[in-house]
């Protein structure tokens, strides 16, 4: 069928079948569709929307436009396991979930992004280590997988193309909302790595990408039936952003963060609590624990042994990073000029949040981007990130401790930080991180 005979179906309200959109994706990586086209199409699926056979099909379909994946040839001796973030501000998971896994015997590929917007991309966190390729060949990629059980790298360009030519379209087009089209971009990538297991982290709140619960359930319930509908078992959890996770935010401030947890200092108990609850889904679903109860002793094993930190220095040398990273990171991620302090103007609690605010103050400190061909400066950020509900006050808890390239920045993200979080008498009220668990 012709092009444009697809989008006319899809305008006018039509089921499309497997044969018609498999003839258009193969048409767009093969430049048979034109932009124009993709645009329509795109249009035509944000308002009339998909069924769930739909999405089952659009998301195989731009899963298999380019290289999937094939890890039988490796021999692994357990399951190849990954997990997949919505985005939201300190979101620093991934660096410990995948050398949890690896000591416990999965393999995980992670394939990931960069930062664009309020959030934080664990790509430039993973630049933050000098010497880290965070974007090897293929050869190095399975050679990390293979010996350190687990790699972060970029995504490759030859892995789902369709949705990159797509989703370049949809950010100019007003069609970035569509559920299905975010449902398709998302695990089609996933379903191209070639996993055994997925669990995806759905964000709500002030921070997140959908900061709608109700939105972000419905994305996380697609996710889970697309992803388990085309063949990869997936769990789904929903978490709360209405703050900053953990103590920091930025790129080497995250990665100290995230070596002091797998080492266990000063772990932050959320942050614990969501890294442990993904994992724990994952290790199930690999086989790898009979239930979570068991993944959580798993986990917590690792931790205290040492085996997880071991996994992470593994990985960060085979790919470049420097030897005894894991032992005295400090040593080799780049500080700051400017470390200092910010107090709020009056004592008190903390007792709201706008965490999309302190993400794009982040940004503005030059810690991320608001264009993909932005500089970023790994050095900058916050530490010590007050809580909701922690007192703060001068001659106690500061807000938080500003890392920043010069004073003038240092002061903008002091005023950021004042506007951004409320401090009042009243204590907050925290609800549970985890709200929801989504299964097929």
């Amino acid at each position: 069928m012709l092009p444009q005979e697809i989008i006319r179906k899809k305008r006018d309200g039509g089921k499309l079948s497997d044969t018609d959109i498999r003839s258009f994706i193969e048409g767009v990586t093969k430049g048979r569709v034109s932009e124009g086209q993709v645009a329509a199409f795109c249009m035509a699926v944000l308002l009339k929307k998909m069924d769930m056979a739909e999405r089952v099909a659009l998301t195989s379909a731009m899963a298999s436009s380019g290289t999937v994946m094939s890890w039988a040839s490796e021999n692994l001796p357990g399951p190849i396991l990954d997990k997949h973030s919505t985005g939201g501000v300190g979101d620093k998971v991934s660096l410990m979930l995948a050398p949890i896994l690896a000591a416990c015997g999965a393999f995980v590929p992670m394939l990931s992004g960069r930062g664009l917007g309020h959030t934080g991309g664990t790509l430039d966190k993973m630049d933050a280590i000098p010497g880290y390729v965070s974007q090897p060949d293929i050869t190095l990629f399975k050679k990390t997988v293979r010996e350190a059980g687990c790699a972060i790298i970029g995504a490759t360009p030859d892995l789902a193309p369709a949705d990159r030519i797509i989703y370049a379209i949809r950010d100019v087009t007003g069609t970035v909302e569509s559920l299905d089209l975010i449902t398709a971009s998302i695990l089609s990538k996933k379903l191209a790595a070639g996993l055994d297991g997925l669990v995806m982290d759905v964000k709500f709140g002030t921070g997140a990408f959908m900061q709608d619960y109700g939105d972000a359930q419905a994305l996380a319930e697609s996710i889970v039936q697309v992803a388990n509908g085309a063949g990869l078992p997936t769990v789904g959890l929903l978490t709360d952003m209405n703050q900053v996770l953990g103590r920091t935010a930025g790129n080497a401030v995250e990665v100290k963060e995230a070596v002091d947890f797998l080492k266990g200092i000063d772990v932050d108990a959320r942050l614990y609590e969501v890294t442990a609850a993904l994992t724990a889904e994952l290790l199930v679903l690999g086989k790898l624990a009979k239930d979570t109860l068991d993944a959580r002793a798993k986990i917590a094993e690792v931790l205290g042994n040492g085996k997880a930190a071991a996994q992470f220095a593994r990985m960060v040398g085979i790919l470049g990073g420097p030897a005894g990273f894991i032992d005295a990171p400090e040593k080799f991620l780049k500080p700051a000029p400017v470390v200092r302090d910010v107090f709020p103007d009056e004592n008190g609690h903390v007792t709201a949040v706008d965490a999309r605010g302190v993400g794009i103050g982040i940004v503005e400190l030059g810690g991320g981007r608001s264009k993909p061909t932005d500089h970023v400066d790994h050095a900058v950020g916050l530490t010590n990130i007050a809580a909701l509900g922690e007192a703060v006050g001068k001659g106690g808890r500061p807000l938080a401790t500003v890392h920043a390239r010069d004073e003038d920045s240092f002061e903008k993200m002091a005023q950021t930080l004042k506007t951004v979080m409320t401090v009042s008498a009243a204590a907050a009220q925290e609800g549970d991180i985890i709200r929801r668990r989504i299964a097929a």
